[in-house]
C-alpha cells in the first residue's frame, strides 16, 4: 500500500492511498521462470540410448494345417469347414486337436460382429482350455 504525502495545501488534511501496483518485479520473475522451463524441458524428455542384445532364438514354425474358428455375421461358428454350435465347441475342439490344448486356434470374425460376441467366443475357447488364440485379419487392414 502506498501513500502520498501532500505538502501544506490542506486539502483533506491526511494521506491518500495510491492505487498503483509496480508490476516490474512480477514480469522479471516470470521471465526467469520461463527461461528455466525452456532450458529444463528438453532435458526431461531426452531418450536414453540403449544397445539391445540380439536374439538367436529360432522363429516359431508355422503349422502345416492351421485350425481356423470362424465367427460369421449371423453369429454362427465354423471350425475348419464344418459348422459347430457354441455349446458343443469344446467337444469339437477336443476332437479336432486330439486333446492338444497347446495348439494355436486362429480366430476369424466377420467385420459386422460386435465386440461382445467376439469376447463370448474367446471366453468359450478359454473355458475349453485353449489359451493360445490368434486373431486373424487382413494384411494392411483394408478389405478388398
Amino acid at each position: 500500500m502506498g501513500a502520498r504525502l501532500s505538502g501544506s495545501d490542506g486539502g483533506d488534511g491526511g494521506m491518500q492511498e495510491a492505487h498503483e501496483i509496480n508490476v516490474t518485479p512480477f514480469i522479471d520473475v516470470m521471465l526467469v521462470l520461463l527461461i528455466i522451463f525452456m532450458v529444463a524441458a528438453p532435458l526431461a524428455t531426452v531418450d536414453v540410448p540403449v544397445d539391445l542384445p540380439s536374439s538367436n532364438a529360432a522363429p516359431q514354425p508355422h503349422p502345416d494345417e492351421p485350425l481356423y474358428l470362424s465367427l460369421q455375421a449371423d453369429l454362427s461358428l465354423t471350425l475348419g469347414d464344418r459348422p459347430v454350435e457354441q455349446d458343443t465347441l469344446a467337444a469339437a475342439l477336443e476332437q479336432e486337436t486330439g486333446g492338444d490344448r497347446e495348439q494355436r486356434i486362429f480366430l476369424r470374425a466377420d467385420r459386422s460382429v460386435d465386440y461382445g460376441h467376439l469376447m463370448e467366443t474367446m471366453n468359450a475357447l478359454s473355458a475349453a482350455g485353449y489359451l493360445k488364440v490368434a486373431l486373424v485379419g487382413l494384411e494392411g487392414g483394408v478389405a478388398p
